[in-house]
C-alpha cells in the first residue's frame, strides 16, 4: 500500500513538473485561429482524410457514416446517430463550458426570437471568444460513431469493473455516469486532457485522481506513427504545436 502511494506522488511531482516547464515555455501555444467548431470540423475530414477510422471503436468510415461490419459495432438504441460520424470534444465542452459565466448564468445579449432568455453552449459561442477557440481546438477532437458520442455525454474516464458491452464488439463500457474506453486510445485520452489542462489552466483543471490514472495510461499506450503524424498535420492547420505529443514524438 505505502509503495503505491509512493508511486503514485511521484507520478503526480513528474507531472507537475512537466507542467512548469512547459508553461514557461516560450514556444506558442494554445489555439488562437480557428474560431468556429463548423470550422474545425471542416479541417477535421481532410486532416483525417487517409485514416478514416473512428477513435473509441476503430471503425472504417466513408462520407460521413460509419462501416459497422469494419468493426463489428452493434447499434445500441440510437439508428439515426449511430448511422454518422460526430466529432467529439475528448475533454467534454461543458468541463471548460461551465467555467464561463455565460455558460453558467446567460447573458442579456442571449435571447430567443421570443424574448425568452438562453445560457449554456449557444450563449458562449454567442458571447465568448476564448470559449469559441478552446472548443474548435483540432487537438481535442476526434471522429466517433454519433450514438457513442451520445451516451458518452459529457460523463469522466475511469475503469469500470467486468466487460459489459452495449455496442457490440466496441470496447467502450458505461455504467453510472463513467466511462471506460479501450486500452488502445487509453494513452491518446491521457495526453489530450494533459494538453487542454496546459493550455487552458483557467478552464481546465484536473483532478489528482486524474492525473494519477491518466499517467498510468500515457505510459501503458505510448503515442504511435498515426498520432504523431496527426499532431503534426493540425499544428500546420492550427498554427500551434501540441507540446505534450510533440516531446514524447521526439523520444521515438
Amino acid at each position: 500500500m505505502l509503495k503505491s502511494k509512493k508511486i503514485n506522488l511521484l507520478l503526480l511531482l513528474k507531472f507537475f513538473f512537466i507542467i512548469l516547464i512547459l508553461t514557461n515555455s516560450s514556444l506558442k501555444a494554445k489555439n488562437n485561429k480557428i474560431e468556429k467548431f463548423s470550422d474545425s470540423k471542416f479541417f477535421l475530414y481532410s486532416l483525417h482524410k487517409f485514416n478514416k477510422r473512428t477513435f473509441y471503436c476503430n471503425c472504417f468510415y466513408e462520407e460521413k457514416r460509419p462501416i459497422f461490419s469494419s468493426c463489428g459495432y452493434k447499434v445500441f438504441k440510437n439508428y439515426k446517430r449511430a448511422s454518422r460520424i460526430e466529432w467529439e470534444h475528448v475533454v467534454p465542452a461543458s468541463r471548460f463550458g461551465k467555467n464561463f459565466s455565460s455558460w453558467k448564468f446567460g447573458h442579456q445579449s442571449c435571447k430567443k426570437k421570443n424574448g425568452k432568455l438562453f445560457k449554456g453552449r449557444k450563449c458562449a459561442r454567442k458571447k465568448n471568444l476564448q470559449y469559441r477557440l478552446i472548443e474548435s481546438d483540432l487537438y481535442n477532437l476526434q471522429p466517433v460513431i454519433g450514438e457513442i458520442n451520445q451516451v458518452r455525454n459529457n460523463y469522466r474516464m475511469s475503469i469500470i469493473e467486468g466487460e459489459k458491452r452495449l455496442f457490440g464488439d466496441c470496447d467502450f463500457e458505461i455504467k453510472k455516469k463513467v466511462v471506460e474506453p479501450s486500452e488502445k486510445v487509453r494513452g491518446n485520452i491521457a495526453r489530450i486532457y494533459f494538453y487542454m489542462s496546459i493550455e487552458y489552466p483557467k478552464f481546465i483543471k484536473l483532478t489528482p485522481r486524474e492525473l494519477i490514472m491518466f499517467k498510468k495510461w500515457d505510459l501503458n499506450d505510448p503515442v504511435d506513427k498515426w498520432e504523431c503524424h496527426l499532431s503534426k498535420k493540425i499544428q500546420k492547420t492550427q498554427g500551434n504545436v501540441n507540446r505534450i505529443i510533440q516531446k514524447k514524438c521526439n523520444k521515438n
